[in-house]
């Protein structure tokens, strides 16, 4: 098959899906990591053929995509911080609003210093503050076992030492001065919210590491900071990633809490994105 009449098709395809710009971002990762050639290879060489044994899984990989499946889950990797990340259904595919997050958090610690990052999913954020902050003791918890497995993995293959713990954000234990610091980007999309986002996130990436009852959208700031509080040294951090419609409530329940210096940050968008406080 001519590399041409892929990328003809897949563009019909997927631009039934994305705009026509991500359609193309889309099919240039693709045909970079399937097939070891740029997109406009069609261009500069016309009768490019894609090799047989390549073009069955080039196929499947349309298919998937074709249904809206996040290109990610599809290639079974993200970038993140600069580095790559193995990603599954099993897991969030980490953003780049998260990168923001683990550069507050990564400021704040010392070296020799204790870090917990709550929720950890693929382990993007404690991967990257356990590698960006040498020295430092990083231990990442989730209560999903196979996201564990997929945190694991990726510490391994990156080089990072980081002890991982199943358990559950919603009944911590009841530590006492155990962290310098307390990272978390835990569910936080109401679900009023689910009919406004897109058929890729709802329909691929796992629910329960994205939605919160309406009714109780702050449930796991909520325990986080009851938890945080305590667990904290004095001087510690605590840091969210966070809904920007509850922003302003979540850094009022870190106050209520007894934390000082709260504040709400931005992200590159200007979105209120982040909470953080001091113990």
């Amino acid at each position: 098959m001519l590399l041409a009449d892929f990328i003809n098709d897949s563009m019909r395809r997927l631009s039934a899906i994305y705009p026509s710009p991500e359609a193309r971002g889309i099919l240039s990762i693709l045909c970079e990591e399937r097939l070891g050639v740029k997109s406009y290879t069609h261009i500069v060489e016309p009768g490019y053929e894609i090799a047989p044994d390549a073009l069955p899984g080039l196929l499947s990989d349309m298919d998937r995509l074709s249904a809206a499946e996040p290109v990610q889950y599809v290639l079974g990797f993200a970038d993140f911080c600069g580095r790559r990340f193995a990603v599954s259904r099993d897991v969030l595919i980490p953003r780049p609003e998260t990168a923001r997050l683990v550069a507050l958090a990564a400021g704040r610690m010392a070296a020799g210093c204790r870090a917990l990052d709550v929720g950890t999913g693929s382990g993007c954020i404690a991967v990257s503050l356990a590698l960006e902050c040498g020295g430092s003791r990083v231990e990442a918890w989730d209560i999903s076992e196979a996201a564990l497995s997929v945190a694991a993995g990726n510490a391994s293959r990156l080089g990072a030492r980081v002890e991982f713990r199943r358990c559950n954000a919603l009944a911590p234990p009841g530590d006492v001065r155990r962290w310098d610091v307390v990272v978390s980007n835990p569910p936080y999309v109401a679900e009023s919210e689910r009919r406004d986002m897109e058929p890729l996130v709802v329909d691929h990436e796992p629910r329960l590491a994205l939605f919160v009852p309406d009714d109780d959208p702050l449930r796991f700031y909520r325990s986080i900071s009851r938890y945080a509080s305590k667990a904290l040294v004095e001087g510690g951090w605590l840091l969210f990633e966070v809904n920007p419609r509850f922003a302003d409530d979540t850094a009022e329940l870190m106050r209520g809490l007894g934390f000082g210096s709260v504040e709400v940050v931005v992200d590159d968008y200007g979105h209120r994105r982040y909470a953080l406080g001091r113990r």
